[in-house]
């Protein structure tokens, strides 16, 4: 097995990633941070993006070969 960070993989692969934890994120935690950004007058989508970052770095990524 190999073990990854997100930093170690390709750009594409990256991307995708990026777009499943947005998703990801946006599920778990969509109403808290539209509340919180308004309350703080922040952008939605930029604290969106910054979150969903966040979570990716929590991700384990191993792979078979």
């Amino acid at each position: 097995m190999v073990y990854l960070n997100y930093s170690n993989l390709d750009a594409e692969t990256q991307q995708r990633l990026f777009s499943i934890s947005k998703e990801d994120v946006k599920s778990k935690f969509g109403n808290e941070l539209k509340t919180y950004a308004k309350e703080h007058h922040l952008n939605y989508d930029v604290l969106l993006d910054e979150e969903a970052t966040r979570n990716l770095y929590n991700y384990q990524y191993v792979f078979n070969i």
